[in-house]
């Protein structure tokens, strides 16, 4: 948790120091600050959080998975006391339950996409942050900060905004394969209800 503080901190103090040293006005300044450096700073930990949930996830449904197929076979061919068959019956349940979890997690939740988009989106922040202070890329025709500034705001808010209708995408998107599911489940019920209610009648 350290080392994740001081990256935050370290970011916050680099780009407030470049700040320092830019000619602009004090709402600009401010502009800086509260839009701009504070989207990179949430993003970034949002980025970062993301993929450790993304990892720990599927590093835990991967190894789990592998070592799985040893513990059934344990199961089935070798001859144990039954203290420790119990043992291991019980590990290899558990053991199945963790990886169905964690891969049950990972497919609600989107972590290593979330990651992704995060990434995307704090890296396009932070390429305009520094083509904007040495006035290049899209910014070189400008001879001062104070003049390319109105384009820099509008390149920032492009990027922000973009974020929001990819992630109001991606929530409709889930809430419909969500109701999709639970359509199928109810269907697939009812199937199962009325098959019943056949075999029965033919009994």
């Amino acid at each position: 948790m350290a080392k994740k503080d001081s990256y935050h901190d370290f970011l916050k103090e680099d780009f407030n120091n470049l700040f320092t040293g830019i000619n602009l006005g004090d709402v600009q300044k401010h502009f800086l600050r509260s839009r701009w450096l504070d989207q990179v700073l949430w993003m970034e930990a949002k980025a970062n959080s993301s993929r450790d949930r993304h990892y720990f996830l599927r590093l835990t449904t991967i190894v789990g998975g592998v070592i799985l197929p040893a513990l059934v076979s344990l199961n089935i061919n070798a001859n144990f006391k039954s203290n420790n068959r119990d043992i291991i019956m019980w590990s290899t349940f558990g053991l199945s339950q963790i990886v169905a979890i964690s891969a049950a997690i990972e497919e609600f939740f989107h972590y290593g996409e979330r990651w992704r988009h995060y990434r995307r989106t704090v890296e396009s922040l932070k390429t305009q942050g520094w083509q904007f202070s040495q006035l290049t890329g899209s910014y070189r025709s400008y001879t001062s900060h104070e003049q390319a500034f109105n384009l820099f705001a509008s390149h920032v808010e492009d990027i922000i905004q973009r974020d929001v209708e990819i992630y109001a995408t991606q929530v409709v998107q889930e809430k419909k394969e969500e109701r999709q599911n639970q359509e199928d489940h109810i269907l697939l019920q009812n199937t199962k209800i009325t098959n019943l209610e056949e075999k029965k009648e033919e009994e």
